[in-house]
Formats: structure tokens, sequence, C-alpha cells
């Protein structure tokens, strides 16, 4: 019976540790995210574009709306 609960012990304190690191890599890519000025994510968002029009991905007219 005290080798079950030990394991219990254990597996609950592995699952404490996951939830933590995946806290610490969720943290660090919001940081690294919200790095970007405004200006830098226009250039990308732009640089992006011009590379999916480039390989015919994307229609280049203008949205019109719906109708």
């Amino acid at each position: 019976m005290r080798r079950r609960m030990r394991w219990w012990k254990v597996l609950g304190l592995a699952g404490l540790a996951g939830v933590a690191a995946t806290g610490v890599v969720v943290a660090r890519a919001e940081r690294r995210r919200r790095a970007y000025t405004p200006e830098e994510i226009r250039a990308r968002l732009r640089n992006r574009h011009a590379e999916a029009t480039a390989t015919g991905a994307v229609d280049s007219t203008p949205y019109s709306g719906p109708g």
C-alpha cells in the first residue's frame, strides 16, 4: 500500500513539473512575439504576402467584400 502511494506522488510531481515547463515555453514565446515593433510586423507581413503572390498561392486582387 505504501509503495503505491509513492508512485502516485512521483506521477503527481512529474505532472506538476511538466505544467511548469510548458508555462515557461509559452511565456518565452509570448515575450519573443511581443518584442516586434508594429513596423517590423508590417514589413514581415508584406514580405510574406510578396512571397505568396510570387508563388501564385494568393490572389492579389483587392477584396471587395461580400456580394
